[in-house]
């Protein structure tokens, strides 16, 4: 039997395995191109907080007995979104919740209460979650195909809507697919909608990676509150950058006031999908956000098409065809040799490729993926 250690110290074999994860994690960390993950942060001034059990149970807005939480800078970094995504004040409601996936349940969940016998619709670009909830919460659904660069086919939702015109729409469009960055215009959407006279309709916009940008691109992609949207979900962990999964859903008011339920013990609404809520997720996002605040996200987003236009570039000089879509910072390219996909974790599917120009990837980290690249066909 090993030898005891004092309380709180690691046996030497355990700190040997820690120290050897740690060290194998900094080292994928340099070669991470194929999954929408920002690295430039740092939140070394939030360390003292890993020391507090903090808990946002409940609804946000709601005030609870358990008072470690971090309420008050959520509902900023809710307050910051809601003003992105061009919400009326006062008549919004959200959480930080686990991620995107999450945002896409809360969404469906919320136009199911509204319209029960709706029929659901969705690209075949759409992410994964997407199908999972759907299958969680019980709904109908019908998939509709895609464009070559992933955008939904308008025509195939139109005819697929008119045959099923006597249901009401339940609509997730996609504000930036999971390999090409293709973005559906529910203003396009809205006017099947209105063509084929539907009068009860909901869409929930899937922005995981998008929605933090969206509204600094040129021209701006009609995916908001104001172009038509019913509940919009990003992700945190992504563009903007956190060492933890989360991310937040916005949802106009009214329909978050027929879900909830008052939780006596807690003392708050139980207006959310999950119970227990990770309470530093909303800290991270509210530090990252008044660092960054508009210009410096809009700088960000500058400077990753930047880097986007710069790797097409390199795989053209190396006779790679790559491509993306506009004002887009995935870029796609034919799938290379097994060795290459594994070092550089890239997301590959049916044959093809993607790298997603994060902020905190360099010029010479893009270099050294092309120079792989360039002996891997």
């Amino acid at each position: 039997m090993e030898a005891l250690t004092e309380q709180g110290q690691l046996l030497a074999k355990d700190q040997q395995r820690l120290d050897g994860y740690i060290e194998k994690v900094k080292e994928r960390a340099s070669q991470f191109l194929g999954y929408p993950i920002a690295v430039d942060f740092n939140y070394d001034e939030l360390l003292p907080l890993l020391r507090y059990p903090l808990n946002n149970v409940g609804d946000p807005t709601v005030e609870s007995t358990y008072d470690l939480n971090s309420r008050s800078l959520e509902l900023e970094v809710l307050g910051f979104f809601a003003e992105l995504f061009r919400a009326r004040p006062g008549e919004w409601w959200g959480y930080v919740t686990n991620g995107g996936s999450e945002g896409n349940l809360y969404g469906l969940y919320v136009a199911r209460e509204l319209y029960p016998k709706a029929m659901v619709y969705y690209s075949e670009a759409t992410h994964y979650s997407v199908q999972k909830n759907i299958s969680l919460l019980n709904m109908p659904s019908i998939v509709i195909r895609t464009q070559p660069n992933g955008e939904i086919d308008y025509e195939d939702l139109n005819n697929t809507i008119k045959l099923n015109r006597h249901l009401p729409v339940i609509m997730v469009a996609n504000i930036g697919t999971t390999m090409t960055e293709a973005k559906d215009d529910i203003v396009r959407i809205k006017n099947i909608f209105r063509e084929n006279a539907i009068t009860a309709s909901y869409i929930h916009c899937d922005a995981a990676l998008t929605g933090s940008y969206a509204p600094f691109l040129k021209p701006r992609p009609p995916f908001d509150f104001q172009d038509g949207a019913d509940s919009v979900a990003i992700s945190g962990h992504k563009f903007i950058g956190s060492p933890i999964p989360c991310g937040a859903v916005i949802v106009k008011k009214i329909y978050r006031d027929r879900i909830g339920r008052e939780v006596q013990y807690i003392g708050t609404l139980d207006t959310t999908i999950s119970g227990s809520r990770n309470g530093h997720s909303p800290v991270f996002l509210w530090y990252r956000i008044k660092q960054l605040g508009i210009e410096g996200l809009r700088r960000r987003i500058t400077e990753s098409l930047e880097l986007a236009d710069y790797t097409l570039e390199k795989f053209k000089s190396i006779g790679v065809t790559a491509w993306k879509n506009e004002n887009a910072i995935t870029v796609v390219f034919p799938q290379p040799s097994q060795n290459v996909i594994q070092k550089w974790q890239l997301a590959t599917e049916s044959g093809r490729s993607h790298i997603l120009c994060m902020p905190g990837i360099s010029k010479e980290t893009i270099d050294l993926l092309i120079a792989d690249m360039a002996t891997s066909f």
